[in-house]
């Protein structure tokens, strides 16, 4: 398999919906479990023994190497981890062994692909009810990337259904020192994706606005603020459900 060409990008304020569950180290899940500080301590360290992300950072991860990841910047934990935390069957650009950092140009492609995966979810049990809150994170990007938005010949790598040759793509990239891969969304027509694979690249990480998706018997969601911030979208406006199956794309 060829290479896709380099372009150089140059990109601000890049949009990855991140669940507030994840992005909000101060109100951790497992403190309404604890009885008091000491067995929150406890449950923390429970919790510890089997974080992905700190065996990242200690060199014990197979798919990363500490060498690779960020300390001391703002957010650092929330970059490792998507890098240690890949799904088992992996996503678009990356397998279940190293994950990557995907984005969006713009927020509203950011929403279409999270909703389009959290409704097939939601379609494989047939329930259609719940709420899910989303933390915006902000990142800039400079650096030259395989780009397939105008390459010929990568019509696979972008199918809907189906991740196999983009995985195979993208662990060429890897072997021959890929910085990652601009492509154009299947799930948002016109919209641009980021696959960063080098998570010191990630830069200025940020928070902006938090969401909260509500699905109420319908496939498509209400979009509600519940913190603002400086990234607008077309909110009211509700997500078309394309219906194919497929796994979330962090």
């Amino acid at each position: 398999m060829r290479l896709p060409p380099l372009s150089p990008i140059r990109q601000p304020d890049t949009c990855r919906l991140l669940p507030s569950r994840f992005a909000d180290a101060e109100d951790s899940v497992l403190a309404p479990l604890a009885a008091g500080p000491e067995h929150l301590a406890d449950l923390f360290a429970l919790d510890n023994a089997t974080n992905q992300r700190l065996a990242a950072e200690r060199g014990l991860a197979p798919g990363i190497g500490i060498d690779e990841l960020v300390f001391g910047v703002p957010n650092f934990r929330i970059v490792n981890a998507a890098y240690a935390y890949p799904r088992p069957e992996g996503s678009r650009f990356n397998s279940g062994v190293r994950g990557a950092w995907y984005c969006a140009f713009d927020l509203d492609t950011a929403f279409a692909e999270v909703v389009f995966h959290k409704t097939v979810e939601y379609a494989e049990i047939d329930y259609f009810h719940d709420s899910v809150d989303y933390q915006l994170m902000l990142a800039d990007f400079s650096g030259q990337f395989h780009d397939l938005r105008q390459a010929s010949g990568f019509k696979q790598c972008l199918d809907p259904k189906s991740y196999i040759a983009s995985q195979r793509l993208a662990e060429l990239l890897l072997e021959n020192g890929s910085l990652g891969v601009v492509y154009p969304s299947v799930r948002r027509v016109g919209g641009i994706n980021l696959a960063c694979f080098r998570p010191a690249l990630v830069n200025n990480v940020r928070r902006d606005a938090a969401y909260r998706l509500t699905w109420s018997g319908s496939p498509e969601p209400a979009i509600k603020v519940q913190a603002k911030g400086r990234k607008k979208s077309n909110q009211g406006v509700r997500p078309k459900r394309n219906a194919v199956s497929a796994r979330e794309e962090p």
